[in-house]
């Protein structure tokens, strides 16, 4: 028997109940793959990250992520919880961390801010993975209750990913947006035939301040309805952007800040930087603050 932390973090906000809900186990060092599940699902978040130590050279630890009900390989959401509650135990002032993950090495910053800390993770490789066919788009808009009219011209739809795929599906209105109400059913055969979990849906149409996108994702398959903020939809929203030359990078950096979570009634900001060059994506960041919640313990 061993006693274990865990801690409930708030991601992309630094309000307390808002943003992306996360657990956090930051000593996971002798727990088992049921363990990590049992955990997760008690917890009951989109994500519960654990982090173990590591002994390989120039690795600083490693992280695992877990839905209530599977292992995902990666998590934007849950590594700015876990990064922010590191710095919150070892207190290692402004640093970048190399942390091992199931889609590999990844680097990790924290950055001390007057109001907390503002972490960032630059994700895996950036990848168009496929292009949905006239008859997936169809199911999916079927799924969604979506007119062709309510879809944006400018934004094909497809698989894209940093190591967790998401497809996107780019619309005209945010009235629409926050009044999808999916077939969640449909979602979950639809995931089956493109061999992919998540949908983010996002809009252009915005009036607040500072914001390029609004956005939705909805991954079913794996347990989660909707996601609130999600780092591995907004990262590779902003390789989408640039690859389909939606939007124009300044001297090879694209920057934006992406908004969700209306709906969910837990909202939260996520930034996002992208570089490459001759609209090739070199490298996805994203960046976000987090609020811890509470902290408790668990023997096992």
């Amino acid at each position: 028997m061993k006693k274990y932390t865990i801690y409930q973090v708030d991601s992309f906000t630094k309000e307390l109940f808002k943003g992306n809900p996360a657990g956090v186990v930051p000593d996971a060092d002798g727990l088992s793959d049921g363990d990590m599940q049992n955990i997760a699902r008690e917890l009951n978040n989109s994500e519960t990250a654990f982090l173990f130590s590591s002994g390989e050279k120039g690795c600083d630890g490693e992280l695992r992520y877990f839905t209530p009900t599977v292992e995902v390989p990666t998590c934007g959401h849950a590594t700015i919880a876990a990064m922010t509650v590191y710095a919150h135990e070892k207190n290692p002032g402004d640093c970048t961390l190399n942390i091992k993950t199931k889609i590999g090495t990844l680097a990790m910053g924290i950055r001390k801010k007057s109001s907390g800390y503002y972490v960032s993770m630059t994700q895996g490789k950036f990848e168009i993975l496929h292009t949905l066919s006239k008859t997936e788009k169809s199911l999916l808009c079927e799924a969604l209750f979506l007119s062709d009219e309510d879809v944006d011209d400018r934004c094909p739809v497809q698989v894209v990913s940093t190591g967790h795929s998401k497809v996107m599906i780019g619309i005209k209105k945010r009235n629409v947006l926050n009044a999808l109400a999916p077939d969640y059913d449909k979602l979950r055969e639809l995931s089956n035939i493109i061999n992919c979990n998540g949908y983010f849906v996002f809009t252009f149409d915005t009036d607040k301040e500072g914001i390029l996108t609004e956005g939705r994702m909805f991954a079913p398959a794996i347990g989660i309805l909707e996601d609130p903020v999600t780092g591995n939809a907004n990262g590779p929203l902003g390789g989408y952007l640039i690859e389909n030359k939606i939007m124009e990078p300044a001297k090879d950096v694209f920057r934006f800040s992406g908004y969700q979570g209306e709906a969910t009634k837990r909202p939260g900001k996520i930034d996002v930087e992208v570089t490459g060059t001759a609209g090739k994506v070199d490298t996805v960041t994203i960046f976000g603050e987090a609020v811890i919640v509470f902290k408790t313990e668990i023997t096992i």
